[in-house]
């Protein structure tokens, strides 16, 4: 069955870093793209960054670019997040998510998250 586990969230001074991890298993790893949502509190999942299954090619969210980094290895099933310059407004649960297509049928598959706390 398809298992995302995120790790590697906690408490972070504004202008820290952390790096988040999510070790997929259940699929295709290499085949599929990849995708960091987050949630605040109060407010809608919104997409992070997004890495394709191939080239590696990334994509962002306008106020993530230049300070967020989306990687893989697909050797250890694994996609991060390097976030860099944390700012309060990063605060919320960030989830890993990877779509799958089996036979036609589109399905969506979440972590569990991970919190992620930017405060002094």
């Amino acid at each position: 069955q398809v298992q995302l586990v995120e790790s590697g969230g906690g408490l972070v001074q504004p202008g820290g870093s952390l790096r988040l991890s999510c070790v997929a298993s259940g699929f295709s790893f290499r085949s599929y793209p990849m995708r960091w949502y987050r949630q605040a509190p109060g407010k809608e999942r919104e997409l992070v960054a997004s890495i394709s299954s191939a080239s590696g090619s990334t994509n962002y969210a306008d106020s993530m670019k230049g300070r967020f980094t989306i990687s893989r290895d697909n050797a250890k099933n694994t996609v991060y997040l390097q976030m860099n310059s944390l700012k309060p407004e990063d605060t919320a649960v960030y989830y890993c998510n990877v779509d799958l297509v089996v036979l036609g049928n589109r399905y969506r598959y979440w972590g569990q998250g991970t919190q992620v706390t930017v405060s002094s």
